[in-house]
C-alpha cells in the first residue's frame, strides 16, 4: 500500500477538533432550514429540549465551511437513510462493562491510530492492529489479574483537528488538512468534499465488517499460536526480563489447555468495541438514531461507534460538542489536559451525566509525564468530591510530544510510561484507581517514536515516518509498553526495578 511519509512540520500537537451537524431522520422542511441557517453561520434558537440537532444553537470554535450546500444536504440524507454501524445492544453491553472498570473489576484499553485514513480499511492494517490490541490485552491481563476492556481508535477515526485552517505547504498557502473525512492530504485538493462524509460511512463498515469476520473466525483463538518474538529488543537484561513473562503467559495458556479450560468458548474470541473522537458533528447527527435499547425504552443512540468522545478543545461547557454528547446513550469520553480547572470538570460531569452513573463517561487524562503531579491531584479529589464515579484513563501520548532539532513531532517510549506510572502513584496515593490507558498506536513497522527495546533515536525516524498527524507507537513499542506495564501492575521488583527498566528503554 503506498502511504505518502509526512515529517510532522505541518501538524500540530492535539488531535481533537470541532465541526458542525444538521439533521437526523427524516429531516422535516424546519430541520433542513435551520440546518440551512447552521451553514452560514446564523443560529437558530436554543431549544428547551435536547434533540439530535440543539446543539447548533451552541458556539462553536472550529467549523468545516463547504462550498456546495446541496450537495451536503444530500451525503446527510444519504447518511440517515443507511443502517446504523452498530446496535444499541452493543453500545449497552459496553457501557456495562465501563461501568465494572470504574468500580475496579476491569481494566480499559483503548488504542489506535491519531488520525486513521480510507486506505487503512485494508486486511492487512487492520489484522496488525488487532494483532497488538489483542496481544497488550493479555499481557496487560497477567499484569492487573484482572479482565481487560478492549476498545479501539478505528472504524472512524477521521477527522483531525487544526489549529489554523490554512497551512504553508512548499511556501504555498492552502487549506489545511481536516482528516480523510474532510478533504483530501494532497494539497491540490484541501476543498471540503461532502461526498467524503458518505465515503467515510462506508469505509467505517468495511473495517468494522473485517473486524467482526476476524473474531468470529478464530483470529482471537487463544489455542492459536501468536508470535511473541522478542529479537527487536536489543538490550540483554530487558530481553530476559520480558522473556521471562512471556513464558509464564505461555504456562498460563498450556495449563488452561492441559485442564481443558481452554475449550470454553469464552477463550475462542474476544468483544472489541469501537470508538472515535466525534469532531465532525454533521456525520454525528446523521448518524443518531432514536431506538430501543435492551431494557426496551427508547433512547438517542449515536450509532457511528460503540463510544464517542470530546477533545481537549472542544469541551467548552456552553459549546455545541457537549450539548451534543449530553443527550447520548453512548458512553461517552472526555479528554482532560492542563487547562481543565477542577470546578469546571465537575460542571462538565454534572451536564453529560447528571444522574452520576458510574462509568458512563471516561476522563481521558493528557497532561504530560512533568505535569502529572501538579494537576491530576486536584482533578481527583474534586470529581470524587462531587459523587461521580468515571473511568479514569490515562492518555501519556499527547502531553508527550516533542519536536526534534530537524522539525520531526515524535515521542519517547520512556516519557508515556512514565506517565503512566505517576498516574498509577498519584491515584494509589488519594485511594483512588488508574482504570485505563489511552494510546496512539499501530500494528505496523513505522518509526516514529523514540526508545524502546528497539532503542530508536532521532536518525532512525526517517526509516518509515508514514502518520498523517501524531506520532505513533509502533507494534514493538506497544508490547514493550504493555511488558513495562504488566510488571509495574503486579509490583515485581519495586520502583527500583522499574526506574532501572525505564533508563534502559532510553
Amino acid at each position: 500500500m503506498d502511504i505518502p511519509t509526512r515529517n510532522g512540520t505541518h501538524e500540530e500537537q492535539d488531535d481533537e477538533v470541532d465541526v458542525r451537524l444538521y439533521s437526523v431522520s427524516p429531516p422535516s422542511a424546519a430541520a433542513r432550514s435551520a440546518a440551512r441557517l447552521s451553514v452560514s453561520g446564523e443560529r437558530p434558537q436554543q431549544p428547551a429540549e435536547w434533540t439530535p440537532s440543539s446543539w447548533q444553537s451552541k458556539p462553536i470554535k472550529h467549523d468545516v465551511k463547504y462550498s456546495d450546500y446541496k450537495q451536503v444536504e444530500k451525503s446527510l440524507r444519504k447518511l440517515e437513510w443507511l443502517p446504523p454501524l452498530v446496535t444499541p445492544a452493543e453500545i449497552s453491553k459496553l457501557r456495562k462493562k465501563l461501568h465494572d472498570v470504574a468500580l475496579g473489576k476491569a481494566f480499559l484499553l483503548q488504542g489506535g491510530d491519531c488520525a486513521e485514513l480510507f486506505d487503512y480499511c485494508n486486511a492487512s492494517v487492520i489484522e496488525n492492529k488487532l494483532k497488538v490490541l489483542l496481544q497488550m490485552s493479555l499481557v496487560l491481563t497477567w499484569g492487573s489479574r484482572t479482565p481487560i476492556v478492549r476498545v479501539a481508535r478505528m472504524a472512524g477515526q477521521f477527522a483531525k483537528p487544526r489549529s489554523s485552517p490554512m497551512e504553508v505547504i512548499n511556501g504555498k498557502e492552502v487549506a489545511s488538512f481536516k482528516g480523510d473525512i474532510v478533504n483530501d492530504f494532497d494539497p491540490e485538493h484541501r476543498e471540503p468534499d461532502p461526498d467524503r462524509l458518505v465515503q467515510a460511512y462506508f469505509h467505517s463498515a468495511g473495517t468494522l465488517n473485517y473486524v467482526r469476520a476476524l473474531l468470529s473466525s478464530g483470529f482471537a483463538d487463544l489455542h492459536n499460536p501468536m508470535s511473541w518474538s522478542l529479537t527487536h529488543v536489543r538490550d540483554e537484561h530487558i530481553r530476559q526480563d520480558f522473556q521471562k513473562m512471556v513464558d509464564r503467559l505461555r504456562d498460563s495458556l498450556e495449563f488452561l489447555h492441559t485442564v481443558g479450560a481452554a475449550e470454553s468458548s469464552n477463550l475462542n474470541t474476544v468483544d472489541l468495541f469501537m470508538s472515535h473522537e466525534a469532531l465532525l458533528l454533521e456525520y454525528e447527527q446523521s448518524m443518531t438514531r432514536k431506538l430501543v435499547g435492551p431494557d426496551g425504552k427508547e433512547g438517542w443512540w449515536d450509532t457511528s461507534a460503540h463510544m464517542v468522545w470530546i477533545g481537549d478543545r472542544t469541551r467548552a461547557i456552553d459549546g455545541a460538542h457537549v450539548e451534543f454528547f449530553r443527550g447520548l446513550e453512548n458512553p461517552i469520553g472526555i479528554k482532560v489536559g492542563p487547562s481543565m480547572k477542577n470546578e469546571e470538570l465537575v460542571r462538565l460531569l454534572n451536564v453529560v451525566n447528571p444522574n452520576k452513573e458510574p462509568g458512563k463517561v471516561t476522563l481521558i487524562a493528557r497532561y504530560g509525564y512533568d505535569k502529572i503531579e501538579g494537576l491530576l491531584p486536584g482533578h481527583i479529589k474534586a470529581v470524587r468530591e462531587s459523587g461521580h464515579r468515571p473511568v479514569w484513563s490515562c492518555d501519556p501520548c499527547h502531553g508527550n510530544t516533542v519536536t526534534t532539532s530537524s522539525g520531526v513531532k515524535t515521542r519517547k517510549v520512556s516519557s508515556i510510561v512514565r506517565e503512566i506510572a505517576l498516574s498509577f502513584k498519584i491515584h494509589k496515593s488519594l485511594g483512588s484507581t488508574l482504570n485505563g490507558i489511552h494510546l496512539e498506536l499501530t500494528g505496523d513497522a513505522v518509526t516514529e517514536c523514540l526508545g524502546g527495546g528497539m532503542e530508536m533515536t532521532d536518525e532512525d525516524l526517517g526509516t518509515n515516518y508514514a502518520t498523517y498527524c501524531d506520532p505513533r507507537l509502533n507494534y514493538e513499542q506497544s508490547l514493550d509498553v504493555a511488558y513495562l506495564l504488566a510488571r509495574y501492575m503486579r509490583g515485581e521488583g519495586g520502583d527500583a526495578m522499574f526506574e532501572e527498566l525505564m533508563q534502559r528503554l532510553q
